[in-house]
């Protein structure tokens, strides 16, 4: 089979890169709409955010049996169904009318999300030459870095202009065009699909799998909420997850048809090359997360702004993917593009570790720029290297586990920013507290023009004293918060630096003196 060129070529690109962006806008849209949903539904917020916990565990399930799932059922087939399975969940989401409906459905949609990112990546690979692969990492690294940048922004143009109910809806009309394009344009391999009799199933892995990476999700993304180890639900999730991951990667290295190839641990490239991409998956998640609960929380932006903040940075970032990737693909080594990227998303992580509460929305373009910068000239590399040094029948399982190693980054990020957020606020706010007792000159002081501009303005002379306190302890707590983020962004700064060393380690695999035309066919047809 040939590879596509032209008009084909062009929708192949389009379509794959609009379901990856697709999928992992939904990873994070639904962030700034939890109060809205929350208060439609009758449900509490940690009730709630369920909905986030629901779609995580459901993706980080799916993508590393995508591999299996497309060799067993026909790549094409299984592609257009999890589309189709994504657009028909969103829809029934949006038309959920209580919590467990749409917690349920949100797990439905995270079963068929999944798949499309890692085997949209196949897809998208295999429409380019071997040599242009680097072209298709920088093309599928802009749906990585777009996709969560873009959620929140989307999420809070949605809530602020029409209702929750959007943020599913909007999938709708993207996934039929995105299914009939696929349809029409993706062509199956040969024998795709009619060798089931020759796959047997690893049901012990997949059982183990399931138990295992979904409870460890579960943990880390319910885990501060329910105060960790102090809940019985965590202890006994906590020991399902260690009991079956464990279980999982000894069932997956022993048995003859694993559902998950981990043999291809053993390549030294592809190991130290996940070391860094759930690095960088903690960093590109995280910083989704923090800084626009810290724009909002303490500079008081709207979703709306904070959305916009982020966008323009982000966008500038997006553009340079292609041209690494042109760069890569004529013999430039990844190598000093993933070391120069984490420098400066480290970078990044410190200048937004020094910022002032009381600075305007604009204030943050730099910083976010260098992040943007950080993140393209980080994830591409890392995008590509995750299958540089695997046999081309290797490609899938590569693929599948890297994007879960990010997707688990993420996960293992937030929950990590949850808790030390948490523990870092309510140390600040201690300190603070500490230096501030009744009698102190300045502390007396403020409360009197507080007291007297309350009584000036609602004449209410005998709580004006209570207001005026009450007022103090809300800036204590909103400067505890501030100085809790910015540890935060420089906790994830020195991440980013302590694994730089480990560049060493990495190597790109040499081009062989081999026909590419024989190299196209050894891949079609082990695919």
């Amino acid at each position: 089979m040939s590879s596509p060129k032209g008009f084909a070529k062009f929708i192949i690109v389009l379509t794959t890169v609009t379901a990856a962006v697709m999928e992992l806008v939904d990873t994070s849209i639904v962030n700034v709409g939890l109060n809205e949903m929350a208060g439609s539904l009758g449900a509490t917020i940690e009730d709630i955010s369920w909905v986030i916990t629901s779609y995580a565990i459901a993706n980080v399930i799916i993508i590393p049996m995508t591999g299996f799932l497309a060799a067993y059922f026909g790549r094409k087939n299984y592609y257009v169904f999890s589309m189709v399975l994504f657009t028909v969940a969103s829809y029934l989401c949006a038309q959920s009318g209580s919590l467990t409906e749409v917690i349920i459905w949100r797990f439905v949609q995270g079963v068929g999300g999944g798949a499309l990112l890692s085997t949209s990546q196949g897809i998208l690979f295999d429409a380019f030459k071997p040599e242009d692969r680097p072209i298709a990492s920088g093309l599928f690294g802009m749906g990585i870095v777009l996709g969560p940048t873009l959620g929140p922004t989307i999420g809070g143009f949605l809530i602020e202009h029409y209702s929750w109910h959007m943020m599913f809806l909007v999938n709708i009309p993207i996934g039929i065009v995105a299914t009939l394009l696929s349809v029409t344009f993706i062509d199956k391999k040969e024998g795709e699909g009619n060798n089931k009799s020759q796959i047997s199933i690893d049901y012990p892995g997949i059982l183990l799998l399931m138990a295992g990476i979904g409870c460890l999700q579960f943990v880390l993304e319910r885990g501060e909420s329910e105060d960790w180890l102090a809940s019985n639900t965590i202890r006994i999730t906590g020991i399902i997850a260690l009991v079956g991951v464990v279980g999982f990667i000894y069932r997956e290295l022993t048995t003859e048809h694993p559902v998950v190839n981990l043999h291809i641990m053993r390549n030294r490239t592809f190991a130290f090359t996940t070391i860094f991409t759930f690095v960088a998956g903690l960093g590109l998640f995280t910083s989704v997360f923090v800084y626009p609960v810290m724009a909002q929380r303490v500079m008081g932006f709207s979703a709306l702004e904070t959305g916009l903040s982020l966008l323009p940075p982000t966008l500038a970032g997006v553009l340079m993917m292609p041209v690494i990737g042109r760069l890569m693909s004529k013999g430039v080594s990844p190598i000093p593009f993933t070391i120069v990227g984490f420098t400066l998303f480290a970078i990044y992580a410190f200048m937004s570790a020094s910022v002032s509460p009381d600075v305007g929305r604009w204030a943050f373009f730099v910083p976010l720029l260098i992040r943007a910068f950080g993140i393209s000239m980080s994830q591409l590399p890392l995008i590509n290297q995750a299958v540089a040094g695997l046999a081309p029948k290797d490609y899938p399982s590569g693929i599948a586990l890297n994007n879960m190693i990010r997707q688990i980054g993420g996960a293992f990020g937030i929950a990590f920013a949850n808790n030390y957020i948490s523990f870092q606020h309510a140390q600040h706010r201690s300190d603070i507290v500490s230096k501030m007792y009744d009698g102190s000159p300045a502390l007396t002081e403020r409360i009197m023009q507080i007291t007297q501009m309350m009584i000036a303005k609602s004449g209410d002379a005998a709580n004006a004293t209570a207001k005026a306190y009450k007022l103090i302890d809300m800036a204590v707590d909103k400067q505890a918060y501030f100085l809790a983020y910015q540890d935060t962004f420089r906790l994830v700064g020195i991440f980013f630096l302590a694994v730089l060393p480990f560049a060493f380690f990495l190597k790109v695999k040499k081009k062989p003196i081999v026909d590419t035309k024989a190299v196209k066919e050894a891949m079609e047809s082990a695919h």
